[in-house]
């Protein structure tokens, strides 16, 4: 295999700022904190909140540079405007989101980012105080919040049935080694989506791989998934 050092850098996953030299040849490969793979954002520190924040300023990049030729444009008709929000600000706003961790912080800006441009479509400002949900109903629209649970536990059961040997699936059920160092306890991605099926879906964390391991089950469960009722 051949090595590109002008293409190639290095980062160390960890709390702390830690030196790694990578030499590849005569040449050190320089030392970042993040960087771009794929699209998404990685940072050395393992969190997510900056790759959210980027897709929430792409989607809300898209949504004004849409805004008079298609969001509040008269001749167009609902359905087209609809047609434009699945098919171009929807993955702008959610790419990659299948690994998010979602705080009640990140859900009311995804939300927000969301009906900022549903709003608009249906002719509605905030002083109108129509709840989302209501909106979402006139305008057809499942919530997106809702795309994004049912997203991510259908990844978890892809995780959970990968056989022996798939990286993903190693890398899921690792487990770190050493002692936690003091301070709040990060949420892991598994915990984070165990808990989440165990709020929405009512099912235990010991009993969760036997129900995820029926591909038909899961996924029926996951069909069933209600909305989460709007915030007041």
């Amino acid at each position: 295999m051949r090595i590109s050092t002008s293409k190639s850098e290095a980062m160390v996953l960890d709390r702390k700022k830690v030196e790694c030299l990578l030499r590849v040849k005569e040449e050190i490969l320089p030392q970042v904190e993040e960087f771009k793979y794929l699209g998404v954002l990685f940072t050395s520190g393992g969190r997510m909140e900056r790759e959210i924040d980027r897709r929430i300023s792409a989607a809300s990049a898209v949504m004004r540079a849409l805004h008079r030729s298609v969001v509040v444009k008269r001749e167009l008709s609902r359905k087209a405007k609809l047609s434009i929000y699945r098919s171009i600000f929807v993955p702008t706003l959610t790419y990659g989101h299948e690994l998010w961790v979602m705080t009640e912080r990140t859900r009311s800006r995804v939300q927000a980012a969301e009906m900022s441009f549903l709003r608009r479509v249906a002719g509605l400002s905030l002083r109108d105080r129509v709840r989302s949900s209501a909106i979402r109903e006139e305008l057809g629209v499942e919530s997106l919040l809702l795309r994004v649970e049912r997203s991510q536990m259908g990844w978890l059961g892809h995780l959970v049935r990968m056989p022996p040997g798939r990286l993903p699936g190693e890398v899921f059920r690792a487990c770190p080694s050493g002692r936690r160092p003091p301070g709040r306890p990060r949420t892991r991605w598994r915990d984070y989506v165990s808990r989440l099926a165990w709020e929405r879906l009512g099912i235990p964390p010991d009993e969760l791989e036997e129900v995820v391991g029926e591909r038909e089950v899961w996924a029926s469960l996951l069909r069933l998934l209600p909305p989460r009722p709007d915030p007041r």
